[in-house]
Parts: structure tokens; sequence; C-alpha cells
């Protein structure tokens, strides 16, 4: 009857799915679903951790009434105060008139804003540093500011080893009954949607979750409890790994995006071409993706993947393809640097777009390397093309073995 499963002995999953949400913040598509994540421990004092979205209200009351089973709560501590996590406070708060809720002092001030009625007698602010005992579980408090909200906290239950993560560790998808990420195939499942989410989300602010992980290997964590997606209790490592890559906008892998702007399948062509040429050559860690008809959350997720990204597009009034432009903008306003980008531009009268695509990443973007080699298409691709077009891919691969070859000299130094 209810979907409530145990964390620890004394933790409990509260929280639920949610299946019906097409567009995560109204803007990324999550076809994969979202969960609501929320933790009830028993100790003590009983403690509630986060809320959850409205959409799932009646169902997550449940599940707390069942844990409580009768028993008052005693606290609610709120991490993060984005709506998804924070709508049922009020109705926890009347269900629970003793109940204590626990926030930053940002938190607070974003609750009135948002119109929920805590009162001064019920509020506990807690700041970096803070700690509270509900029992045998001991807890302490971190700040986390812009991880992705300015308000957010952390905390750490230093009895049992589990880190309370807001939204950090956190990604797309639903449990349908699992809670552990060692219950599902989380590399060939979820990853990606682990990388979609905090890459468009918090990719902005990678220093902020550096600091997070630097806090974080200060301390014991056995178990990490994210605000979305599964509970993670084993191969912490693993997963702390690719957040560190992301976070410092690292390559997570040796490969090439494609991105093209075409209008009558002309480019299209030239970027297949380039594609296959790279594959020839022994490159097969390849994705091409037509800028038009993908979604840029999916286009920003895999340009924090690969190494290497070819923008291929056609002009347009004399500048850049309206939608690449948008992607250019998109990596600029999501902070993404340390790639290597190779251009095809096309036109068929004034071919303007590969001077204005190098000069827009030379203003706006930060450690972008544009490779000399490009390809120059008049109208659409022909013989004329053809040594262009390899010395193009022979430059991409020349290119990822200096990366190579630096990176080993700095890992031996």
């Amino acid at each position: 009857m209810y979907t409530v499963r145990k964390v620890t002995d004394d933790l409990y999953y509260v929280g639920g799915n949610d299946h019906r949400l097409e567009l995560f913040e109204n803007i990324f598509p999550i076809p994969e679903g979202v969960t609501y994540n929320s933790y009830l421990l028993k100790d003590e004092k009983n403690v509630l951790f986060d809320t959850v979205d409205w959409s799932i209200v009646k169902d997550y009351l449940e599940n707390i009434s069942e844990v409580l089973d009768g028993e008052d709560l005693d606290y609610l501590v709120i991490h993060h105060l984005e709506p998804d996590h924070a709508a049922a406070i009020d109705e926890i708060v009347l269900r629970y008139p003793d109940v204590k809720v626990i926030a930053s002092e940002q938190g607070f001030e974003f609750m009135r804003q948002y119109g929920f009625h805590v009162n001064e007698e019920q509020s506990m602010i807690v700041a970096e540093g803070d700690t509270i005992s509900f029992g045998k579980h001991n807890f302490v408090f971190l700040e986390a500011p812009m991880v992705h909200w300015p308000e957010v906290l952390v905390s750490f239950d230093t009895t049992d080893g589990v880190l309370f993560a807001a939204d950090a560790f956190g990604t797309f998808g639903t449990l349908d009954g699992k809670l552990f990420a060692d219950e599902v195939n989380f590399e060939r499942d979820w990853l990606d949607s682990a990388r979609r989410y905090l890459t468009n989300i918090v990719g902005k602010y990678g220093p902020f979750v550096q600091d997070v992980l630097k806090k974080a290997s200060t301390v014991d964590i056995k178990i990490i409890c994210p605000l979305h997606g599964p509970v993670w209790r084993e191969n912490l490592g693993w997963f702390i790994d690719k957040y560190d890559k992301w976070s410092r906008y690292e390559p997570e892998e040796e490969g090439v995006m494609i991105v093209y702007a075409s209008m009558y399948g002309n480019t299209e062509r030239a970027a297949q071409a380039l594609a296959s040429r790279l594959c020839d050559k022994g490159m097969t860690n390849v994705v091409v993706h037509d800028v038009s008809n993908t979604h840029m959350s999916y286009l920003i997720a895999d340009t924090f993947k690969y190494s290497h990204i070819v923008i291929a597009s056609v002009t347009y009034n004399l500048g850049i393809y309206p939608v690449m432009k948008n992607f250019l903008m998109d990596l600029e306003a999501l902070n993404v640097q340390n790639r290597t980008v190779a251009i095809i531009e096309n036109g068929t009268w004034a071919c303007t777009v590969g001077d204005k695509i190098e000069e827009y990443i030379d203003e706006n973007l930060k450690m972008f390397d544009v490779l000399p080699e490009r390809v120059t298409l008049n109208s659409a691709l022909n013989k004329a093309n053809e040594n262009d077009m390899e010395a193009l891919a022979d430059s991409i691969i020349e290119s990822m073995a200096k990366i190579r070859e630096i990176k080993e000299k700095s890992a031996n130094q």
C-alpha cells in the first residue's frame, strides 16, 4: 500500500515518483520521469528531511504517517527551498503543529517569499558547522551555496555516515520500486540522465560544486541521499569522480560531438561525411546531433561528455544560424570550457558563419581551442572539399593525441 523503503535501520525513504511531468523546471524534457526524495529518521526525535512536489503530496503524507505510526514529528529539515522539494511545508506544519523547521537564514527568507506559514517559534536557523543531536544520531550542517540556489544546505549524519546532499548527486528518472543505485544498471540506464541533470541545472556553478566536494572529502561518507534519483551506498567514488570531472569542465571521454545546423540537408551531409572519416580512422566514439530538433539539454550534456566538438552550420542573414547561435549562447551561460572545436561552414553566396562562430568562441568562451583546419562548403559537399575534410579529420585525431601526451606528462611529473 505504501512506497516506503528503509535506507538504514533508522532512516526511511518516504518520497515518490512523477511519471506525468513532461518538462522539469518547465524546460527540460524528462521522458524518463523524475523522483522527489524525502527521508524520515526515527530516533529519540523524529526528523523529516525535505518535502516533495505538490503533485505527489497525498501519497507522501500517507508514507510519513505509515512510518511515524502514531508518533509525532519533531523536526523538518529543509535543505533546499525549490518548490519541488518544499511544496509540502505548510501541509507538514498543519498536521504536526509542534514541529520545528530547520533551514538556513536565507532559506527562511525564501519560505516567506513563497508564502509558507512557519512562525518564529517554529523556526530554527542553522549555518556552516552547526551541529544537532536527535538522539543517537548526530548531525553537522554545511552550507552549499549555488548548488544550485544560494540558500542550500547539506547535512551529514556522523553516526551512520549518511550525507543528505540536497540537489547534488541527483538525476532524472523514476525509481519504480528500486531505491539504491546498486539495484539498477546505473552506468547503462542512468548515467546519461545524471549527466544531463547536473550539467544543465548546476553546470554554470562548477566552482561551487568543487567547494562542496572538498567539504565532503573531509568526512567518511557511507551513503549519499540526494533529492532526485537513487540513493548511493556502493561505489560512491565512481559517481563522485563523475561530479568532479563535470564540475571542473574536464571532458569525461575522448570523443567527438558533431552538432550541425542544416536547412536543406547539405550541411547535414557534410557532418555525416566527417563522422564517417573519423570512424574510418579509428575514432568511433562519435555522436551527431541536429541542433534544430535536439533539445538543448541533450546537446549540453554531450558537450560536457566529449573532448571535441565539431560545429557545422549554414550562414543565415550573414551570421550564425539562429538555433546554432542559441547553442553557443548556452555554452557561455553554463560556463562550459576546456574543449577543442572544429568548424564546418556553408554558404551559397556570402559564407561568413565560420568566422562568426570563431569570433563568438574567442570573445565569450573560456579555454576553447579552435582548430585552424576548416571545411568551407559553397552550397553543398563536392570533390573540391575532399582534401579539406580529410585534413579536418586528421587534425581532430592529432589533437586528441597531443592532449593525451600532455596528460601523460603531467601525470608522470
